[in-house]
């Protein structure tokens, strides 16, 4: 077969659409030699979300492959991503900021609430005012009333370490890696990703060259 008969595929694990018809190169990423061919099947539409309701839809690259030899029987197809993927329609809505705004609040009080009663029930156990006392004493000979030094310190650099170990604050940024904490969001996106994908081939809900 010529070269130029030869179309790559690509499907990333899931994609989120706002549109209810899907075209193919909304799920999939497409390269080879006849780009006209490409700007073609692109604009072709794969699937109609049935229903305005947000959706997760799981296909089988076998449906894309089907999709593009129908239109173009003499092309080669070359899948080089996924073999089972999720469509995830999003339904477009009107943006309330004062919504965003509350939420934002909200998060940010549970957050500063839940860290301070989880770090003060830290200190209680380690003893935290004790160590304090007895390493004044030793350094300065005598143990001072109220809080000193040592504390003053403990109270800045906790935030500080905490700022800087999880490097969540984009003008702050010491690099450009990602954060502990987008880490553990991507590899819990990838696992419920997995789990999807896998029910939905069990319970026979994917979307294949059979539907």
């Amino acid at each position: 077969m010529a070269a130029e008969r030869v179309i790559y595929i690509k499907a990333e694990q899931a994609t989120i659409v706002k549109n209810k018809k899907v075209f193919l190169e909304d799920v999939v990423t497409m390269t080879g030699p006849d780009k006209k061919v490409l700007h073609e099947l692109g604009g072709e539409v794969l699937f109609v979300v049935p229903d305005e309701q947000k959706q997760k839809y799981i296909f089988s690259i076998m449906k894309v492959i089907e999709f593009i030899q129908k239109k173009h029987p003499d092309y080669l197809i070359v899948n080089e991503g996924e073999i089972d993927f999720i469509v995830e329609y999003q339904p477009p809505q009107k943006k309330e900021k004062w919504k965003d705004v509350l939420k934002i609040i909200f998060v940010c009080l549970a957050v500063t609430i839940g860290s301070a009663f989880t770090i003060m029930t830290f200190n209680q156990d380690a003893s935290v005012s004790e160590i304090f006392a007895r390493l004044e004493k030793i350094i300065a000979g005598s143990e001072t009333e109220g809080p000193g030094l040592l504390e003053l310190g403990y109270c800045i650099g906790l935030p500080t370490g905490i700022i800087v170990f999880f490097n969540h604050f984009s003008h702050l940024k010491m690099s450009s890696d990602p954060t502990p904490l987008q880490v553990q969001l991507r590899i819990y996106e990838k696992d419920s990703n997995e789990a999807i994908l896998k029910s939905a081939s069990r319970e026979g809900k994917t979307i294949d060259v059979s539907s």
